[in-house]
């Protein structure tokens, strides 16, 4: 398998995936051109709401990996998506809401087909929600339920939970008259792994993305990596650290 599993589409004040797009351009190497875009986490893309938002996503993927000379065709306007994504040669998953993203895969019957396919070779990129549909679960993703999916299952491309954007608290210097008072990101994956300690978390901070290939995965990007298991003290692996899927180094 190959996937690149990054944290967040955009830097603050830099051009949509800017910062991702030259680790894409690596990442995809000389591999063929023909992708299919999921847009579905796109709920309200371009001010518009869905379906309408689904043309803006892909017209603005489209516009930003253009260097790279792809074929990107969005699979919302397939006929048979499940034949769209077994002709494809790359599988890319946008961001957005993990809820909706998750909602419309299983309404078109694409777990079984997408996992399939990734598990024979064809590159897999997801950025933020792409990145969490390829963990077991969505149960580490940071949104709201604006929708009920079928379930809950991902596609179970690697056995480890991904926490997109994960957050590090607010230093209490800042300001304690304004200070966030509620429960950080910390405590809410805590409470997952109290209900689930069998299962590790990767907390993929801003800028950040896993670059998976054939069992080995490289942490990309410029910042480090908190990896969090029941129990345990939280351990920060440096950017550039080279590991296996149990997260022992490689």
């Amino acid at each position: 398998m190959r996937l690149l599993l990054i944290s967040n589409s955009t830097n603050y004040k830099e051009p949509y995936l800017g910062w991702c797009t030259p680790l894409i351009k690596d990442f995809l190497k000389k591999e063929k051109k023909n992708v299919v875009f999921l847009p579905y986490a796109g709920v309200k893309v371009g001010g518009k709401d869905y379906p309408a938002s689904y043309d803006a996503y892909e017209e603005r993927v489209k516009k930003a990996l253009s260097p790279l000379g792809l074929n990107i065709k969005s699979i919302h306007r397939a006929k048979d998506p499940v034949k769209a994504v077994n002709e494809a040669d790359i599988i890319m998953v946008g961001g957005g809401n993990t809820f909706h993203l998750l909602a419309e895969i299983h309404k078109n019957k694409l777990i079984e087909p997408i996992r399939r396919k990734t598990r024979e070779g064809a590159p897999y990129i997801g950025w933020s929600a792409g990145s969490n549909v390829a963990c077991p679960t969505i149960c580490t993703t940071n949104d709201m339920p604006i929708v009920m999916p079928a379930g809950f299952n991902g596609f179970d491309l690697v056995p480890f939970q991904i926490n997109p954007h994960f957050l590090d608290p607010y230093p209490q210097a800042i300001n304690d008259a304004i200070r966030h008072g509620g429960e950080t990101r910390q405590d809410r994956l805590d409470e997952f792994l109290a209900v689930n300690p069998q299962i590790t978390v990767a907390g993929l901070r801003e800028a950040c993305a896993l670059w998976v290939e054939d069992g080995t995965i490289t942490l990309k990007g410029s910042r480090s990596l908190r990896l969090m298991r029941h129990g345990k003290p939280p351990v920060e692996l440096k950017p550039g650290s080279v590991f296996g899927f149990n997260f022992g180094k490689k």
